[in-house]
């Protein structure tokens, strides 16, 4: 789990090719940095990717492994 405020690194998405391929085309791609917007246990998971913040659904943002 990942704090607000928090900059992190895309390290891997566990996911099928299509979720791969939607999150490649928002910005979040391996290696990436990515910082932690809203993250408050429930709701929506935002966060700051290329400066654009992206909205995310906790069982999207699951699948998303970071360093």
């Amino acid at each position: 789990m990942v704090g607000e405020g928090q900059t992190v690194t895309l390290a891997s998405v566990d996911a099928g090719q299509d979720l791969k391929s939607r999150l490649a085309a928002m910005g979040l791609l391996p290696k990436t940095p990515v910082t932690v917007v809203r993250n408050g246990g429930h709701g929506p998971f935002v966060v700051s990717v290329r400066d654009s913040r992206v909205v995310l659904g906790r069982g999207v943002a699951d699948k998303i492994k970071v360093i």
